[in-house]
């Protein structure tokens, strides 16, 4: 969706509506924002990232279509920011298992320690809905960090140029209720980002040739290839898919193009908008919708992340 299609409105009444003021409030912070889908993570502009602001008026122009939760560009906010999960009952990787994790903020406790360096506390933290952290830090300017999966450890991604992160103030729908993203210490600065996690987040050199397991040089070229012919082919089985199938199709198509997020081969973001504009046709059909869609489609990516497929012996 381009942004010049979205209303330009003034917001009625005199209290200002809670998630325009988180909005503005992110913004007056210096960090570029968009509009996603009310209760979820995906933007509405197709090029958010393009458009992301700190404009007051534009701001207050798109919260009055609707109470969109609000989310901020990483890359023109100049942030990195450390996604940690809580378990939900799965069990940690042998080598967490003797540690008593549960949580990737454990894991990342315990990463610090090994690095002989402090937990990286003393920053902006936004608590989730589902129980995870979200910890804000300046991004170094030397190096370009992008999204991650898993990288650092165990229930730990990060979102860093290329990606967004959903912002405080904005709400999910959470075991049937609804949940805020809540700052923990709303007016505590960002800080920068220490040495010894941007050293284990800077991607290595991609080989022109990867090997496969078998030993195999397969280039890298032909991975991609693959990857973007598993899209191409679950969007068409998502489009294709009929009444009473579609959630079904969906969810499996979502859990497919997961693995290749989770194996590093493609951004979930565009994992995620393949996924709903396959699914838009069905808008309105027996009573779809774009909601429901996003639901299947975050649920599928979130379990195929974390069961990621080598894709360099598949290609």
């Amino acid at each position: 969706m381009n942004t010049t299609s979205m209303p330009r409105q003034p917001p009625t009444g005199r209290r200002t509506p809670p998630r325009l003021a988180a909005a503005l409030a992110a913004a007056a912070r210096g960090w570029p924002v968009i509009p996603c889908y009310p209760y979820s993570k995906f933007p509405v502009p197709d090029d958010w990232d393009t458009v992301a602001t700190t404009d007051p008026a534009q701001i207050a122009d798109w919260w009055a279509a609707a109470p969109y939760n609000i989310a901020i560009s990483c890359r023109a906010a100049g942030l990195i920011v450390i996604d940690l999960d809580p378990a939900h009952g799965q069990e940690p990787p042998d080598e967490w298992a003797h540690r008593g994790v549960t949580h990737g903020r454990d894991v990342l406790r315990l990463l610090a320690l090994e690095a002989g360096e402090p937990d990286p506390l003393d920053t902006y933290r936004v608590r989730t809905p589902s129980g995870g952290e979200h910890r804000y830090f300046h991004a170094p300017t030397d190096v370009e960090l992008r999204n991650t999966v898993g990288r650092l450890g165990w229930h730990i991604d990060t979102r860093g140029r290329g990606g967004n992160i959903i912002a405080a103030g904005s709400i999910r729908r959470v075991d049937g209720g609804r949940r805020l993203y809540r700052p923990v210490h709303p007016i505590r600065p960002v800080a920068t980002l220490p040495s010894w996690l941007a050293a284990a987040l800077t991607p290595p050199a991609r080989p022109a040739h990867p090997r496969t397991r078998a030993g195999i040089i397969v280039p890298a070229r032909r991975v991609a290839a693959y990857a973007a012919g598993a899209v191409k082919g679950e969007t068409a089985a998502v489009q294709a898919a009929q009444v009473g199938t579609r959630a079904n199709r969906l969810f499996i198509a979502a859990i497919k193009l997961g693995q290749i997020v989770g194996a590093g081969w493609l951004d979930e973001r565009e994992a995620i908008h393949a996924l709903l504009v396959a699914a838009h046709q069905h808008n309105g059909v027996e009573g779809w919708t774009s909601e429901e869609a996003l639901h299947h489609i975050e649920n599928g990516l979130a379990r195929g992340i974390h069961e990621p497929r080598d894709l360099l012996d598949a290609a």
